[in-house]
C-alpha cells in the first residue's frame, strides 16, 4: 500500500513539473515585452523590441569566451562621468574597484577626490552634517540625497541607480545601448493618426525602446564628439552609446573575466574526473561477468 501511495505522489510531482516545464518553454516562445510591460495598443504596435542582429551592438564581454576591452571600459566610464553622473548613481561601485579598468593607484585617487560629488559626513567637533572629500575606499556618492531631491530636480522622475541596470533590464546591454544610442526619435506620424491619444506629454520625451515609449530622461547623447575620448576613437553617439553599455555591464558584473576562468577550470577538472572514474570502474570490475 505504501508502495502504491509512493508512486502516485511521485506521479504527482513529475507531473506538476513537467507543466511548469511546459508553459516555461511556451512562455519563452511567445515573449512580447510590448504585452509584458505595457497593455496600451499604442505601446503594443510600435514599442521596438531591442536586439542586437537590428542595431549591431556587439560587445566583447558578450558569449562563453567573452572578456572585457579595459580601453572600451575606460571609455564608457569617461561618458557615465561626464553624461550619465549628472542624474545617476551608481552606488554599489567603489572608487577603487576602477583599479579593474587599467587605472593605478594615483589616478583611482584623483578620480575619487576630483569627483563633484563629496562624500556626506559629520563634523566630529560640532556634530554638524558636512561632506568631505572622496577617498578610494568610498563607494560613488548618491546623485541626490533622497527621491524627493530626486523628484524635484528631475521634473517628479527618479533616476534609477544604474549600478545593476544591464542586469535589471531584459536585454541588458543592447536595451542601454538602443535607448541612449537609437530610441530618441521623432513620434511616428501614424501612431498619432490611429492613437490621437497617444501623444507625448509635455516634459517627457518619445523613445522607441522604452516599453511605454515616453520616457522622462531627456536624450543623453545628442551629438557626435559630446565626450572627447582621450584615446583618440572617434566619438560617435553610436560609439559612446556602446562604450557606455560596456561600462555598465561592467558595474553590474565586475567579476566576468574571473567567472569565466573558474567556469572553464571546473568543467576541466569534470572532464579528468569523468576519465579517472571510467579508468577506475574499468579497474574494478575488469575481472566480473555483467
Amino acid at each position: 500500500m505504501i508502495r502504491w501511495i509512493s508512486a502516485v505522489i511521485g506521479a504527482g510531482i513529475v507531473a506538476v513539473l513537467g507543466w511548469s516545464l511546459l508553459w516555461t518553454i511556451v512562455g519563452v516562445a511567445g515573449d512580447s515585452s510590448a504585452k509584458t510591460w505595457t497593455g496600451a495598443p499604442a505601446s503594443a504596435e510600435h514599442y521596438v523590441h531591442a536586439q542586437r542582429p537590428l542595431l549591431n551592438a556587439e560587445l566583447p564581454s558578450e558569449g562563453l569566451f567573452g572578456k572585457y576591452d579595459l580601453r572600451q571600459l575606460q571609455r564608457g566610464f569617461q561618458v557615465y562621468k561626464e553624461v550619465c553622473a549628472a542624474c545617476h548613481s551608481i552606488r554599489l561601485v567603489a572608487f577603487r574597484d576602477l583599479k579593474q579598468l587599467g587605472y593605478d593607484d594615483g589616478q583611482v585617487k584623483a578620480i575619487a577626490q576630483g569627483w563633484q560629488i563629496e562624500q556626506p559626513s559629520v563634523n566630529p567637533d560640532t556634530g554638524e552634517v558636512a561632506t568631505r572629500k572622496n577617498l578610494p575606499s568610498d563607494h560613488f556618492p548618491l546623485v541626490f540625497a533622497n527621491d524627493v531631491a530626486a523628484r524635484a530636480a528631475n521634473n517628479n522622475a527618479v533616476p534609477p541607480d544604474l549600478s545593476l541596470m544591464t542586469k535589471a533590464r531584459h536585454e541588458g546591454p543592447d536595451y542601454v545601448y538602443s535607448l541612449v544610442g537609437h530610441g530618441y526619435v521623432n513620434q511616428p506620424a501614424d501612431l498619432l493618426a490611429k492613437f490621437p491619444d497617444a501623444k507625448t506629454p509635455k516634459g517627457l520625451h518619445y523613445n522607441q525602446y522604452f516599453a511605454n515609449l515616453n520616457i522622462a530622461m531627456p536624450p543623453p547623447l545628442t551629438q557626435d564628439g559630446q565626450v572627447q575620448y582621450l584615446d583618440g576613437t572617434k566619438p560617435t553617439v553610436d560609439q559612446m552609446a556602446k562604450d557606455v553599455a560596456a561600462f555598465l555591464t561592467w558595474t553590474a558584473e565586475p567579476n566576468l573575466d574571473t567567472r569565466h576562468g573558474a567556469g572553464f577550470a571546473v568543467l576541466g577538472f569534470l572532464l579528468v574526473f569523468c576519465f579517472l572514474a571510467y579508468g577506475a570502474y574499468q579497474n574494478v570490475w575488469r575481472n566480473m561477468k555483467h
